[in-house]
């Protein structure tokens, strides 16, 4: 039911609205909705990382200021709209990038510049932890980072009273609370289905594993605690309203559910925790999340296990490249296009240019191309050289250049899926997809279709992005029936009447994928020697 803009004055008023705040690896967002979960108002703030003695990470103080910005310009959304000043807020949310590394000591202080999922500096960690656990410890995850901190002697060990993630922050600072929704904890440290808490036999070994060294603290005593979705999780306390809201109109008692991680609330925003779905989610890089409804045969190091906000089992491949080199294509090809006098629109030229690939041959006609900006992890490179590669005998035109580009972009990807379709035989009855590659109709969805071999629906609400799934999960804490699962919340009230698109696998395009992706796993040889010896800058 759509809400008018009476009732959206009361809603805002009486504080029946819920408020999600995300941090993106580019923007921090806050988002407003009403009981209709529709969006009353919005706002964001451009950030970026930054490379600190070799560490990928953002300062406290951008941390701090980004969120009272986004806050701040939401709410001054809501007064310029509604001539309303925000006192009070039904629910609060807090969501952020998974994984990575915060530790703090007993008064607070930050001991270490944040370390960010983009480090690949835990690759020792990593693998011991993986062959101890007989468990997939991806570099990213926090155990991790600190294991390696740990290979590495690092001084400030000793002193560490919490460890974290920055939504676990930014939760921690708005209440006091030390605590992580189960999802964003899956990122930390492996977790127990059955108790929905942190693996008790992984945390014994990694105490043992850690013992001689004589650290004042145990595992479990620097962990935050995990609560799942629905669960009250803390309030804002004085000092939380005021770091929140700059103008100090905001009050302090409003009650904060469970921060989750960007993966949590991407499920959420697009439906996808039921068992049996899935979504996959395309930017800079790309990941796919599948909800298990059986437990994988092997430990596979192209994927982690991760959780819904509300613990069910998630199958996550996560590949570091997808559409940065098709971007820097695309403004090769607006450059042409402005230099013969023709000022191209940008949605333009990516709808002319991704609808070409649908006149391609099916596998992109020979041509093949890597999109490494970085290492991958799926295909073991370290490091990453964009690479566009074709033999004499391939069919080099426009629309077999686009489709190879797109299908690269899932090229990763695919390896990771086709281990849980084809080696575990995981069923997918559906999946979300969402990003700006879907934005273009109909082309993305039939490739990433094709890629995964399962339908693709795009939702309306697809663009809405975390930042309004962490505000739904605040808003389920307040409006839940009781014993209402987060499932049946989200099918039978947020989504019940959104709209959906969804494309079936189409066979030519199926076929052409297959190809394309065997001659993708051959030319890994080409990509890596690219890596030996074309080196970075034009230097030595």
């Amino acid at each position: 039911m759509k809400s008018n803009k009476t009732n959206i004055k009361q809603a805002i008023t009486k504080g029946e609205t819920s408020l999600g705040i995300e941090f993106g690896s580019t923007r921090i967002k806050a988002v407003l909705i009403d009981n209709s979960f529709e969006t009353i108002a919005s706002g964001s703030y451009e950030w970026e990382n930054i490379l600190d003695d070799g560490i990928w990470t953002y300062n406290l103080v951008d941390i701090i200021t980004g969120l009272q910005a986004a806050y701040s310009e939401m709410k001054q959304e809501v007064e310029r709209n509604y001539g309303i000043t925000i006192r009070t807020i039904g629910s609060i949310g807090i969501s952020a990038m998974m994984h990575g590394y915060m530790a703090f000591d007993n008064t607070g202080e930050l001991l270490v510049p944040f370390r960010t999922w983009r480090n690949a500096t835990t690759g020792v960690a990593a693998k011991e932890l993986t062959d101890k656990f007989q468990f997939n410890i991806p570099e990213r995850w926090s155990i991790a980072h600190l294991y390696q901190a740990i290979l590495n002697e690092e001084k400030h060990l000793p002193r560490i009273d919490l460890m974290t993630t920055l939504a676990g922050f930014i939760h921690w600072l708005l209440t006091g609370n030390k605590a992580i929704g189960i999802g964003d904890a899956s990122g930390m440290f492996p977790i127990d289905e059955s108790t929905q808490d942190y693996n008790k036999s992984m945390i014994k070994k990694f105490d043992e594993l850690i013992a001689a060294k004589g650290y004042p603290w145990k595992l479990r005593d620097i962990l935050p605690k995990i609560y799942i979705s629905g669960e009250k999780a803390g309030e804002l306390t004085e000092v939380g309203a005021k770091i929140l809201d700059r103008s100090q109109n905001l009050q302090p008692g409003i009650p904060l559910c469970p921060p989750e991680g960007d993966a949590g609330t991407g499920m959420v925003a697009t439906n996808s925790v039921r068992k049996r779905t899935g979504n996959i989610s395309v930017g800079t890089s790309v990941f796919a999340m599948i909800v298990l409804e059986k437990e994988l045969s092997k430990v596979y190091p192209e994927i982690d296990l991760v959780t819904t906000p509300n613990g069910n089992p998630v199958a996550m491949v996560h590949a570091n490249n997808c559409s940065s080199d098709i971007n820097a294509w695309l403004g090769l090809f607006r450059e042409f296009s402005e230099a013969m006098g023709q000022k191209v629109d940008s949605n333009k030229l990516f709808d002319v240019m991704l609808n070409k690939a649908l006149e391609a041959d099916s596998d992109g006609g020979g041509l093949l191309s890597y999109g490494y900006f970085s290492g991958e992890n799926i295909t073991g490179l370290e490091k990453g050289r964009p690479l566009f590669v074709r033999s004499p005998e391939s069919k080099f035109n426009l629309a077999n250049f686009m489709r190879t580009h797109l299908f690269t972009a899932f090229g990763a990807l695919k390896i990771g899926m086709d281990i849980l379709t084809k080696k575990e035989n995981i069923s997918i009855d559906s999946i979300l997809a969402h990003g700006g590659l879907f934005k273009t109709p109909v082309v993305g969805q039939k490739i990433a279709a094709a890629a995964l071999n399962a339908p693709v629906s795009v939702m309306a609400t697809a663009g809405e992005g975390g930042a309004w799934g962490i505000a739904i999960l605040a808003s389920y804490m307040m409006n839940k029936d009781q014993k209402e699962s987060l499932e049946d919340f989200l099918d039978n009230k947020v989504f019940e009447e959104v709209d959906r698109q969804e494309i079936y696998p189409d066979e030519f395009d199926v076929k052409g994928f297959e190809a394309f992706s065997e001659r993708y796993k051959k030319g890994l040889v080409i990509e890596q020697v690219a890596v030996d010896h074309l080196v970075e800058n034009g230097g030595n």
